[in-house]
């Protein structure tokens, strides 16, 4: 894919983890999308299952943003580094709201064909997320 068309695609991408707008993601991840998330043993398949994992983060953070820092790419695949913002308003792998402002990163790889997200290997900071809500001690 020319440059400009994955930017593109990853652009939409951001705005639909940003607003969670199904349409959108139906849109950006193909229907045979397989993503393997830290949060889940199995791979999560087409846009529904990135849904999911949506779903997960604004049950513990209703307020949650990334933001697209940096991405490098080599034909169809995106290297991509995020920053995630939020407030931890409600419960988290099993730990009540504290109220606590996260901010960590992620290192991200998208796999791309015929404009569309097929796959992603994400690799977020969840030991800081669980650090700066207070479920693990900071060092």
């Amino acid at each position: 894919m020319p440059l400009e068309a994955v930017k593109s695609v990853m652009n939409r991408f951001v705005e639909f983890i940003n607003t969670s707008d199904e349409d959108l993601g139906r849109e950006v991840i193909s229907p045979d999308a397989v993503f393997h998330a830290p949060s889940h043993p199995e791979p999560l398949r087409g846009p529904e299952g990135y849904i999911e994992v949506i779903g997960m983060m604004r049950s513990g953070f209703p307020d949650v943003q990334w933001t697209l820092e940096e991405m490098i790419g080599e034909g169809d695949t995106v290297a991509a580094r995020f920053t995630m913002r939020g407030t931890h308003d409600g419960e988290f792998f099993g730990i009540p709201a504290s109220g606590n402002r996260v901010s960590v990163q992620a290192m991200n790889f998208y796999y791309l064909a015929d404009g569309r997200i097929v796959g992603e290997r994400g690799q977020p900071d969840l030991l800081g997320v669980m650090q700066q809500i207070g479920a693990v001690p900071a060092p």
